[in-house]
Order: C-alpha cells, then structure tokens, then sequence
C-alpha cells in the first residue's frame, strides 16, 4: 500500500493539468474555423497586458477534488490508530480535495495579452489569447476571425 501512494498521487496530478489550453493561441485554429472564410482587419496594439485565462477542467474539478480527497483520505489512514485513525482519515480527505482543486486550477492557468487594438477604420478592440509569441505596443497585427471567434497575428 505504501508503494502505491506516490504511483497514485503522480497520476492524479499528472491527470490534473487535463485541460485543452492549446485552442487559446494565435496559432491555432479549431476545427469547424478550417475551410471557412474568415474576415481580417488590420490594426496597431495600443495597450498590452499580461493576464491569466483560467481554463475549464474538462472534468469539472472531479479529477483534482476527487484524486486530492483519495490521496488524502489513504495518508490521513496511516496516521494514528482507532478514533484518531478516523479522524485523521477524514482530515485528510478534507485537506486532499482542498490541495487536490487546487492544483488542478493552478494547472489549468493560462498565460495571456490582452491587447487592446486600434482597428485601422478608428474602433477599438480588445482580445485576450494565450500569450504564445511576444507583442509590443505600436506593433501592426492582423485580426483574424469573425463573431466570438477573433485571433491576433503579427502583420
């Protein structure tokens, strides 16, 4: 039992960072955005900011909460013998859910701009997305994309 401990909890926080970041990039493009024709606007960042985008557990939280309270509840077991063994088992079923979610949020944590851009026809726009390339203020971009659906691009 005891061997099995750290093969369980290196799963379960390998499990944790599940979550498909890869679709917040500049550079990537899903799969209904293929073979359709996308509108493109021209601009020039005016504000740069890095933020954090927060990514949704495809799982929603069960496998860090769940996977921490398991881990948690299995050391806390170990721990004393008769009412203390159960205590110390619940505390740490409590305690590994509460470790457990957070580190699949802080996993699941993005780095982004958001950049705020001055469309050549005088809007301004502000999109957020994965920070995979480095932008400057005074730096010409391209917005690629139409609705919800926008990317930035170096020009």
């Amino acid at each position: 039992m005891k061997r099995l401990l750290p093969v369980l909890a290196i799963g379960m926080l390998a499990l944790a960072g599940c979550a498909n970041t890869s679709t917040m990039g500049g550079d990537v493009y899903r799969g209904n955005q293929a073979q359709t024709a996308q509108t493109v606007t021209f601009g020039t960042i005016t504000a740069l900011r890095q933020v954090q985008i927060q990514a949704d557990s495809r799982m929603g939280g069960i496998i860090g909460t769940g996977g921490g309270a398991v881990i948690g509840g299995l050391l806390g077991n170990q721990v004393g013998g008769g009412s203390g063994r159960q205590l110390a088992t619940a505390a740490g079923v409590i305690g590994g859910a509460l470790a457990g979610s957070a580190a699949e949020d802080t996993a699941n944590r993005v780095r982004a701009w958001e950049m705020e851009i001055r469309r050549d026809d005088g809007q301004n726009v502000v999109i957020v997305q994965k920070a995979d390339r480095p932008y400057q203020v005074g730096q010409r971009v391209r917005m690629i994309g139409s609705g919800a659906n926008v990317s930035v691009a170096p020009y």
